[in-house]
């Protein structure tokens, strides 16, 4: 029998079977955790990966990252693995496609600002490419949140990463999604401080 996961009484964080630390939000679901473990938080610099969780988090708006996360397999066949030229060469077709998709998200708005995000992902290339733009408004610092209502949901250099994708062409980068972006691939540490996982990224020492 396995010990359920139990709050760490004025530490923020749930320790699981395993004896390790997480937040709430990722001490239970078998795939958030295993995502949260692995994956969350980790540096992405290579630009299908970086499109392609720009994309997602699009997605997610209104939704919750578990339903993005269960429906990745389905995003990742639907949008050719998130090529930014082969996306960006779709059409009406493709359009009507993934309207059709029932393993995606079907929001039209979504699907055709990831058409526009993957053609202006392409037209970075020459002043440096996404990777280099995205990465440039990594903050001096770090949060350094003790709970979850510590965690900040967007910042200074969120809000100035979303005006300039927004000028770039880039659709659905409002300040509170590319906040979620630059968690999701290390730019900032927001892993609660009574977390395994803290500091681990190779970004932001343990102390940061």
């Amino acid at each position: 029998m396995t010990t359920p996961a139990v709050p760490s009484p004025g530490s923020g964080v749930v320790v699981g079977d395993d004896g390790l630390a997480r937040p709430a939000w990722a001490a239970t679901d078998p795939l958030l955790r295993e995502y949260y473990d692995t994956e969350w938080g980790m540096p992405v610099t290579d630009e299908r990966g970086l499109f392609e969780r720009l994309s997602l988090e699009a997605f997610q708006s209104g939704l919750s990252w578990a339903t993005i996360l269960r429906k990745r397999p389905a995003f990742r066949e639907a949008f050719d693995g998130f090529d930014p030229d082969v996306v960006a060469a779709y059409d009406a077709d493709d359009v009507a496609r993934l309207m059709a998709d029932a393993g995606i998200v079907r929001n039209r708005a979504k699907i055709l600002a990831t058409l526009a995000n993957a053609r202006a992902t392409v037209a970075l290339r020459p002043d440096g490419g996404l990777v280099d733009l995205v990465w440039s408004f990594r903050p001096e610092r770090t949060p350094a949140p003790a709970t979850a209502a510590d965690v900040p949901t967007r910042s200074a250099e969120s809000v100035a990463l979303a005006k300039e994708l927004r000028r770039r062409g880039f659709a659905f980068v409002g300040p509170t999604t590319m906040f979620a972006l630059m968690e999701a691939v290390g730019i900032v540490d927001t892993h609660l401080l009574g977390s395994h996982r803290r500091g681990t990224s190779g970004v932001w020492p343990p102390g940061a």
